[in-house]
């Protein structure tokens, strides 16, 4: 339709305020073009990672030490003593600046607390809880050479917590951990900061002793 317009102008026999006119709608048919447009790939914020470092946990009364990071904080968790008097020795490591936390809670295997329902309460959380929303799970053994066994989860999609562990003699002590983040699951844009304290998480286990 422009350019029948534009046709008639050049032909009508007007004052030269119609180059004026035939000026505007050259321009005006020009800025109409269709332009094809590309959507960008979504982005993440970049986050920067600290460099890694350890330092030792080893408090009178508790029943385990372990190294964990130096840019992590401990913080007595919600579920523990004075709050819980039957979880004393429940525990967080807090990573503020990427919004993460490693949840370690520990049962004492007795006659309330046996091994075999400590080990299935382990599995369900990992199964039942991240079942529907998990891709895969991947549940290799482990064993650090000093009295301490378990199994290290690796839950696949976007799931509440990507890793998971338990560690126990199988007598006397059972210890639980799960990395989470304080924001809306998403593989994609978590899987720089997952990978970075997944090894941390190797890491407490490697050097994990039972008092």
């Amino acid at each position: 339709m422009g350019y029948l317009i534009l046709l008639c102008l050049l032909f009508l026999p007007l004052p030269p305020m119609r180059y004026i006119i035939l000026s505007f709608f050259i321009l005006l048919i020009g800025a109409c073009r269709p332009e094809t447009y590309v959507p960008k790939p979504r982005g993440y914020f970049n986050i920067a990672l600290p460099e890694k470092g350890y330092q030792h946990f080893e408090q009178a009364g508790f029943p385990y030490e372990f190294d964990y990071p130096v840019y992590g904080k401990i913080n007595r968790d919600s579920n523990a003593a004075p709050l819980r008097p039957e979880n004393p020795y429940w525990m967080n490591i807090d990573f503020p600046e990427m919004g993460a936390s490693i949840y370690l809670s520990y049962k004492t295997i007795d006659a309330a607390h046996t091994f075999e329902r400590l080990l299935d309460d382990a599995h369900e959380l990992s199964y039942t809880a991240h079942g529907k929303k998990a891709d895969y799970i991947n549940t290799p053994s482990f064993d650090n050479g000093h009295g301490v066994k378990g199994v290290f989860y690796t839950v696949g999609g976007n799931t509440a917590t990507r890793y998971q562990f338990f560690a126990t003699d199988s007598v006397k002590h059972f210890l639980r951990g799960a990395l989470y983040f304080n924001v809306p699951p998403n593989a994609d844009s978590l899987q720089p900061v997952n990978d970075f304290l997944k090894k941390d998480m190797e890491h407490l286990i490697e050097t994990l002793r039972w008092k």
